[in-house]
């Protein structure tokens, strides 16, 4: 049976607009050991807990730096959701989890969270192995329904009937993985609870047909509440014009009825008529039967009653007395159930609130020191060096040169404009730029069939995220030899986000693709020609290039053209002293990428050690192809070999060097040379700055010259 009536905020929350620099007073807070204890707390103490979380946040954020908008936004949801359902026995998992921070701080983790991704503290996102709070990992998005699904059947195989609930953000649901689940979900009568946590972003601003459709249930001023039966309560509220949904449709609050009446029978309409509704915003409480009507009538092309959830929604994210509400009466609903609920990311925060994407993340705050603070002699002062550029940056630059002479290049993305370094690209290129939304597998497949019209479509994409679209990549790119090319970003280390974005797999699941070209920049200048050097290629090409600043090269933007699978000596430090054997040791080091640097000076440091040794440094600049004229002549010579990469070594750059000569001595029975592979070893790195991870893997230099001594010894 429904229902009919008016909803209003009836809460209010504190704002801030600067970050406290000491910890804030939070007597409610500092009580709350587990969620139970938010159990013994009234509406009005939720609500102040709610202010004190939010303060909290702004405080260990500013200390540790990391994930800033989407934590303030989730505040009263993660308190909402700890209170009404029994954690851990209730499974809550959160999609992506970089909004997952005030769920640490619920759950026993309070006093470490200014240790969040540094060494040897919290996670950036939810770890299995942290807290048994943390019922799934992540760090990819739109994956919370389908494993929320896993975890239902099999509880309700096993005789288990805790709830389920997965909290997934509007940017991961255009993920089609969040479909597939959805659809599943109905199929194997499941119950689950889909809390969609709508704030009209991802990191950037949500696009796509599918944010429309959210901004059309939001705007029509209408929700589908529940009562304390389970039953549906058709009930309006209020739309502010501030809401960032109206880009979407200025018109709709105007035109609504229309749209609602063209589909209703003229009784219906003739009553709604009578009763003086002109728009949404005015509506009234309806009389039984045109309440059920208007449901059934206005939230037909509703997408989640389509596929046949029980929808509820969408309702304010922030008023933390009605989310409990809600949450009481859904869980005891069976069958698959979502829960539209509508955020700001930001909350709170009011600088955040006006910039979303800026205050996504950020970086640690400088603690003030007084001393400091006193005035420096005007001779003492010197002007701050300039820094380096960021590869990103470098990528930016490259797109907006190589468009302004060549339109042919189409610019893709999966939601990542501004990681990616393609801000300036989609104002002045916005007809050849396309934002396709979390949507890897899209992106690849779209760049092939771009690349069919006979344009050079080039996809921006993250070397974690590449790993979703491998399928793609082979059977929908390289297989019909299509010209594309692969800017993928991220590769290697990537130090605070840890684990589950480091680009370390990369080159060992493309270099076994056939007409892949996999070239590796040394520096931002490099960077800049390789960029163009693949652009110019015939077929499917890839650049990988690190996170973060480069050394300070200047880049030379002529675009120059490097012979594809040719590298280059960087350096050789001849022998100073004779070796009393009357043999010449010779040690050749094959460096990828950013190793390269680190190859040198590794070898200037061995040098003074083992002052008979010639040593020579290649910058390799491919891994396919690779150079095989500089193998084949460093294996005549018996040279000692050493690749160095930030990749895994198993399937990585030094083990296609290792196949080579291999099969070559074989093949013309010569004797296989010394060889030493240096990478990251077959293990997951653990987050920490990147300096602490390279030498967690031994790729500083420090550990780069230890592991060589062993074949100099």
């Amino acid at each position: 049976m429904s229902k009919t009536k008016i909803a209003n905020q009836n809460y209010s929350l504190k704002n801030f607009d600067t970050i406290p620099m000491l910890k804030p007073h939070t007597p409610l807070l500092d009580g709350v050991d587990s969620p139970d204890d938010l159990k013994k707390m009234s509406t009005a103490q939720l609500q102040q807990l709610a202010d004190e979380l939010r303060e909290f946040l702004l405080y260990t954020t500013g200390v540790s730096g990391g994930h800033f908008g989407s934590n303030l936004g989730v505040v009263e949801l993660t308190i909402a959701l700890h209170y009404v359902f029994n954690s851990p026995k209730d499974q809550i998992v959160w999609d992506v989890g970089h909004q997952a921070y005030p769920h640490k701080i619920l759950t026993g983790r309070r006093d470490k969270l200014t240790t969040i991704r540094s060494q040897h503290g919290l996670t950036a996102f939810p770890e299995r192995h942290e807290s048994e709070y943390d019922t799934f990992g992540v760090g990819h998005s739109s994956t919370a329904i389908s494993a929320g699904l896993g975890m239902s059947l099999a509880m309700r195989y096993l005789g288990k009937h805790d709830k389920v609930v997965s909290i997934v953000g509007d940017g991961a649901m255009t993920g089609g993985m969040a479909f597939e689940a959805m659809n599943d979900a109905v199929q194997q009568n499941a119950d689950l609870i889909v809390v969609l946590n709508d704030n009209d972003m991802s990191i950037s601003q949500a696009t796509g047909g599918f944010s429309k459709h959210l901004a059309t249930l939001w705007q029509r001023g209408l929700a589908v509440d529940i009562d304390k039966n389970g039953d549906a309560i058709f009930t309006k509220r209020v739309i502010s014009s501030e809401d960032r949904r109206i880009r979407h449709y200025l018109h709709m609050a105007n035109e609504a009825l229309d749209d609602w009446t063209s589909r209703l029978p003229n009784k219906i309409v003739e009553k709604l008529a009578e009763k003086g509704i002109p728009k949404p915003s005015q509506l009234e409480t309806l009389p039984e039967k045109i309440a059920n009507k208007l449901i059934d009538e206005v939230f037909p092309e509703n997408l989640f009653k389509a596929i046949g959830f029980q929808y509820f929604g969408p309702f304010d994210g922030h008023d933390v007395a009605k989310l409990t509400q809600v949450f009481e009466r859904v869980k005891q609903l069976k069958g698959a159930v979502l829960v539209h609920v509508h955020t700001v990311k930001g909350k709170g925060f009011l600088p955040a609130e006006c910039d979303p994407i800026t205050y996504h993340a950020i970086t640690k705050l400088k603690k003030i020191n007084p001393v400091q603070e006193k005035s420096v002699p005007v001779d003492s002062q010197k002007p701050a060096p300039t820094p380096a550029k960021k590869y990103s940056q470098v990528f930016g630059e490259f797109i907006c040169d190589k468009a302004a002479t060549d339109k042919q290049l189409m610019a893709i993305t999966p939601a990542m404009a501004e990681g990616s370094g393609m801000t300036e690209f989609a104002k002045r290129f916005a007809s050849q730029f396309f934002d396709v939304a979390i949507a890897e597998q899209h992106a690849v497949t779209l760049a092939g069939g771009m690349a069919t019209q006979g344009v050079k479509p080039i996809v921006a994409i993250y070397s974690t995220f590449l790993q979703r679209g491998y399928d793609q990549l082979i059977h929908d790119v390289a297989l019909q030899n299509l010209n594309v090319m692969f800017a993928i970003d991220r590769a290697g280390l990537v130090g605070e986000d840890g684990a589950t974005h480091a680009g370390v797999f990369d080159i060992a699941f493309m270099r076994t693709v056939p007409n892949m070209v996999i070239a590796c920049p040394k520096d931002e200048n490099e960077c800049y020609n390789l960029l163009n050097t693949c652009y110019e290629h015939i077929g499917p090409a890839a650049v990988r290039y690190p996170r973060g600043n480069g050394i300070g090269a200047e880049i030379d933007k002529n675009q120059a053209m490097y012979p594809i699978g040719k590298a280059a000596l960087e350096q050789t430090i001849e022998a100073t002293a004779a070796d009393t054997s009357n043999v010449a040791k010779k040690v050749a080091v094959l460096a990828f990428g950013t190793m390269v640097k680190t190859a040198v000076t590794a070898c200037q440091n061995l040098a003074e050690t083992y002052p008979t040794t010639t040593f020579f440094v290649y910058n390799m600049r491919f891994v396919k192809p690779l150079d095989s004229e500089l193998l084949d002549t460093l294996l005549a010579q018996n040279c000692s070999i050493v690749t160095l990469e930030e990749h895994q070594i198993m399937g990585g750059a030094g083990s296609a060097v290792n196949e080579y000569l291999v099969a070559q001595a074989a093949k013309t029975s010569q004797t296989l040379p010394t060889l030493l592979n240096i990478g990251i070893p077959d293990k997951y790195i653990a987050h920490g700055s990147p300096e602490q991870q390279l030498a967690d893997c031994g790729l500083d230099v420090a550990g780069v010259v230890k592991q060589m001594q062993t074949i100099l010894s």
